[in-house]
């Protein structure tokens, strides 16, 4: 009966195994960079045209964003409160 080295068999099955997964791994890298390449070609993003004259309206003070963010969690409290009894 012959001799088998279970370490050197073993080693074998690791370097073949991590060999397919990691070939695996760069096949898919590349179809995955061709499908893009694809649908950006078929399927462009639609720009949006710029409005000149759209001015940006004027902030908020912090003191309203604090009494907003305090008025949104006290009223989700009360929601949460009123669904559990």
């Amino acid at each position: 009966m012959e001799e088998v080295n279970l370490v050197a068999e073993s080693l074998k099955f690791l370097v073949l195994g991590m060999g397919i997964v990691f070939a695996f791994l760069i096949i898919m890298v590349f179809a995955l960079k061709l499908q893009a390449k694809l649908v950006a070609k078929y399927f462009p993003l639609e720009e949006k045209p710029k409005n000149s004259q759209w001015k940006p309206t004027p902030s908020t003070s912090q003191n309203d964003d604090e009494d907003q963010t305090v008025a949104a969690i006290t009223a989700a409290i009360i929601h949460y409160n009123n669904q559990k009894g």
